[in-house]
């Protein structure tokens, strides 16, 4: 049996508490950190092979290492918990249900950078994940784990999608505009308040304590909850299998970004590399299966809609390109659609692909593109045919 990790507190009607998080274990890591040099917690972490888990798969430690050695002034730890792609829910529910896995990984994390400051930037519509964190921290700062070296600022956004971006997300925190920044300088370099910045996602600090605690070889080989290396089929298997008719028809494996694969596409790892070389991306991890009842072009309306909304109108080629997209294809959706608009979205989204400043308008193009592309019968019986009878787009995401 798998053992569980960032899980094993979930089912502990007090797991948000510092008392239950310590009598599992909790903050071993950060004492075993304490005594360890900046640099060989980051070096533990570079051999770990931690990857980012809100979505890039950067190297956590190399991008820690990232900061500048002769910096002297401030360095600050942002956690991006922001968590706004359809689709996605793991960070909630370590935000409520072990928040103390988070400061414990912020703390390990806080001495490799060698930071004094930290700030945890949580989705505006998060409101028990708040209450639960910002009760943790002040937990905390009563038990004297924080405020003797380390002081987190707990940051509630405004409720922007865009904010999720690491430089919208600092821009947001510095009282501007939540717009993405052009890159280079990167955050690690020129950050925060002009400061050296590293932003990390809330799944992957929450790794941290346990690869201190037991060592890079350990988590290496990705045993965690389910290995990377468990196939999209097995997983869905274990979660239940498919629900509605039991019949599969498509699978997003990493939040609406990723591109969609089709019911005999699935057999493929849960690692980074192993989605991206089926044409798709690990990205936040949240799986969404949607049986045969499930229509296709309706799906994408509704991921066209969130992407129209939520662009913050920046850059051209995606403010402009999401909302065409949307109508377009709320067009094809009610019946009134044309032939051309399906290779005009496509069109549209290929020549957008790599024209922004952030990724926001690329992880749009993913579900534009796939969607037509792998279901394009679908989409051309509205065309022909009208609307005529179609279900409703319910798809239902699965437990990572």
């Amino acid at each position: 049996m798998t053992e569980k990790i960032l899980t094993r507190n979930f089912d502990r009607a007090d797991a948000h508490t510092l008392g239950a998080y310590r009598e599992t274990g909790g903050y071993t890591g950060w004492e075993k950190a304490r005594t360890m040099e900046p640099a060989g917690i980051t070096e533990e972490v570079k051999k770990a092979n931690l990857r980012g888990l809100g979505g890039a798969g950067f190297p956590t430690g190399m991008k820690w290492s990232f900061v500048p050695k002769n910096h002297t002034g401030p360095v600050y730890l942002v956690i991006n918990a922001d968590e706004g792609e359809p689709g996605t829910f793991k960070d909630r529910y370590l935000l409520e249900r072990d928040p103390h896995a988070l400061i414990d990984g912020m703390l390990i994390a806080a001495r490799a950078v060698r930071c004094e400051k930290a700030f945890v930037y949580i989705r505006g519509e998060y409101v028990e994940p708040y209450r639960r964190f910002a009760a943790a921290v002040k937990e905390a700062y009563e038990a004297g784990l924080l405020g003797d070296g380390l002081d987190i600022v707990v940051h509630r956004g405004a409720g922007a999608y865009i904010c999720g971006e690491e430089t919208g997300l600092i821009s947001s925190l510095e009282g501007k505009k939540g717009w993405p920044k052009v890159k280079p300088p990167f955050p690690a370099i020129k950050g925060a308040f002009g400061m050296p910045t590293i932003v990390n996602n809330v799944e992957t600090i929450a790794h941290v304590p346990h690869i201190v605690n037991r060592g890079a070889a350990w988590f290496a080989p990705g045993i965690y909850e389910e290995s990377v290396g468990i196939t999209l089929r097995q997983l869905i298997d274990r979660a239940g299998g498919v629900s509605g008719n039991g019949r599969l028809k498509g699978v997003v494996p990493g939040g609406s970004s990723a591109p969609i694969l089709r019911a005999d596409e699935i057999d493929v790892t849960m690692d980074v590399d192993g989605l991206r070389n089926a044409g798709t991306m690990a990205g936040s991890a949240g799986v969404i299966v949607m049986d045969e009842t499930v229509s296709i072009p309706e799906a994408l309306m509704v991921v066209a809609r969130f992407y129209a909304h939520e662009s913050c109108g920046q850059c051209t080629p995606c403010r402009e390109s999401t909302g065409w997209i949307y109508k377009m294809s709320e067009r094809i959706l009610s019946g009134h659609g044309r032939k051309e608009d399906l290779d005009t979205i496509l069109d549209v989204a290929k020549r957008g692909a790599g024209t922004t400043i952030c990724a926001f308008y690329d992880g749009a193009v993913g579900p534009y593109i796939s969607y037509i592309e792998k279901f394009r019968d679908e989409f051309e019986a509205l065309v022909t045919d009208g609307a005529g009878t179609r279900a409703r787009a319910t798809p239902a995401p699965v437990a990572r």
